[in-house]
């Protein structure tokens, strides 16, 4: 990492998610911008750290053998108890642990090997400023190119995959929280950079992560890894895999995978084309590598994230032309509004506000802070286009395109829609997380800045 000695200046910023410039805390303190008392933020990450990994379970043998009925896994259960359910726990097996491993592998060869432009990511807590490659793009038209191909010319079946999937959500789960305890251990014996420090709970460090900004060498960050190029490029693969499963089990990919695949991959795309905005955010620029990011992106999102098209596979549903393209325009629609929203931001930042927002040059708070080391900087809090209808208005879309590439699986079973349930509540609490770090950062500016942009996320009601 370059260090970077902090001075007054501008840092251009929307409404400062992910600005990087906070000490981490231990959860659930003032400091860190918890919304929750320190006992609730603990007992919340002891509750997580110990259901995740068996909801996962659950949430697969549901969909791929209970044909998604949540109510015949609790008849199960009921029946069976927890030996029952101990039972139908997947071991992970060699080929699980083969295909991850080519998985990892190649696509962490392409995060080093691939040319990008160079990208300077937000200034960190300790003046440091993280630097990135962004090949995001390319990585991700060359995974899906090749994955395609391997199963066109009959070199590998992705059907395969799907049929060793509880295997390998096994053995991402238990190669995961490996991971995690070397990320805890290496936070403490060689960290990547300043931006590195311990709780004094080994439980919060191990949850919320050691390291800002965690990297091997100097060039393979593990964040990026870990959130973009495993997380998020699962998604898209998984994705193309439940399509070619379907197709090889009824002959035909019905109307409502497509779209809901098509959307997702979409959304996907439109993640890779905005990676370095991504970079920006509390995911990256706050939040540490630790079992929340880090365990989330290697095994809660090529799970949870991908449920509706799991079921999907199982249940080709035939929608209809009129249906399937008034859902696939819904849902295109949502994914062009959350990334105008990012692209908005992005250019604010980038050109320090002098830009056009809708047409008119943008509206926008100057707002002072003081740094840990007591030097005054500031950023500027934009409050027009889709930043003046609320401070969190991009989740709006992003919560409606989940759950219109959800809705091909209509309303037979309840469990399809936990993502759509998981990402509402995931957001409205990251929404909250970062009004309470904002405002304990700017003070009376963030007052101002609330008067002028009244709403949180949905603007007329919160």
């Amino acid at each position: 990492m370059a260090k970077k000695q902090a001075g007054k200046s501008k840092d251009s910023t929307v409404n400062d998610s992910g600005s990087g410039n906070e000490t981490k805390k231990p959860a659930g303190s003032k400091e860190d911008g918890s919304i929750h008392s320190p006992v609730v933020a603990y007992a919340s990450m002891l509750g997580l750290l110990s259901s995740c990994p068996p909801f996962v379970i659950f949430l697969w043998y549901t969909m791929v053998h209970l044909d998604g009925s949540a109510s015949q896994f609790w008849d199960f259960c009921k029946q069976q108890g927890l030996q029952g359910f101990l039972r139908i726990c997947p071991k992970p097996t060699l080929i699980a642990w083969e295909l991850i491993a080519s998985y990892a592998a190649f696509e962490a060869a392409l995060q080093l090997l691939l040319p990008g432009e160079r990208v300077i990511g937000p200034v960190s807590p300790a003046g440091n400023i993280p630097v990135y490659k962004a090949n995001g793009v390319a990585a991700y038209f060359i995974t899906l190119t090749t994955y395609i191909a391997i199963w066109w010319f009959g070199l590998f079946n992705p059907a395969i995959v799907y049929d060793h999937l509880g295997e390998i959500f096994s053995a991402l789960i238990i190669g995961s929280f490996i991971f995690c305890i070397f990320l805890y251990i290496k936070g403490h014996v060689a960290p990547s950079s300043t931006d590195s420090g311990s709780s004094g709970d080994a439980i919060i460090d191990f949850y919320w992560g050691m390291e800002l900004y965690p990297r091997i060498g100097k060039s393979f960050d593990i964040k990026v890894f870990t959130n973009c190029r495993f997380g998020m490029m699962s998604w898209a693969v998984l994705a193309v895999t439940y399509c070619i499963k379907q197709y090889e089990e009824y002959g035909r990919v019905a109307d409502s995978m497509l779209v809901s695949s098509i959307l997702m991959l979409v959304y996907v795309t439109k993640f890779f084309l905005w990676e370095s905005g991504y970079w920006n955010t509390m995911d990256i620029a706050h939040d540490r590598a630790g079992f929340y990011i880090c365990w989330g992106c290697l095994v809660w999102v090529p799970s949870v994230y991908t449920s509706p098209a799991m079921y999907l596979v199982r249940h080709p549903i035939s929608l209809g032309l009129e249906l399937s393209l008034g859902i696939l325009i819904a849902g295109i629609v949502c994914i062009f509004i959350n990334y105008d929203c990012d692209r908005q931001r992005q250019l604010f930042r980038k050109t320090n506000g002098n830009c056009l927002i809708w047409g008119r040059p943008p509206s926008k708070i100057e707002a002072w802070y003081e740094t840990k080391s007591g030097e005054k900087k500031s950023n500027l809090l934009l409050t027009s286009g889709w930043w003046s209808v609320s401070r969190h208005f991009h989740y709006v879309p992003e919560i409606l395109a989940a759950f219109f590439w959800t809705l091909p699986g209509l309303f037979n079973h309840f469990l399809p829609y936990f993502y759509v349930i998981f990402l509402t509540i995931l957001l409205f609490d990251r929404a909250q997380r970062d009004d309470q770090r904002c405002r304990a950062k700017y003070g009376k500016y963030w007052d101002m800045y609330c008067k002028q942009v009244k709403y949180n996320i949905i603007p007329g009601v919160y």
